[in-house]
């Protein structure tokens, strides 16, 4: 059965193809351990606040040996570093006007 190509394929076929191109090899020529993929996607999904893409990696992520502490973990570092970036975007402009 032949699946009908992705709408950015069928309306940019080059630039479609050339993604979908990347997200295969991405998907599975990576030297990273697929355990290890899905929770940095995970990780990602989160900051980018991608809720269908947060649901779709901790499944993926459970499926490929991902512990549910260990997704936790993923989140918390990537709530960590969000955190970090909060304070340390205008550091200067904080430091000089609050500290």
């Amino acid at each position: 059965m032949n699946k009908k190509s992705p709408w950015y394929i069928q309306q940019s076929p080059k630039l479609g193809s050339a993604y979908q191109h990347f997200r295969n090899v991405a998907n599975n020529e990576s030297v990273l351990e697929p355990k290890t993929r899905e929770l940095l996607m995970v990780a990602l999904a989160s900051v980018i606040r991608c809720p269908h893409c947060v649901e779709d990696h901790i499944v993926r992520a459970q499926e490929v040996g991902a512990s549910k502490q260990e997704i936790t973990e993923a989140l918390l570092i990537a709530a960590f570093e969000g955190a970090g970036t909060q304070l340390a975007w205008r550091k200067e402009v904080f430091s000089k006007l609050l500290g």
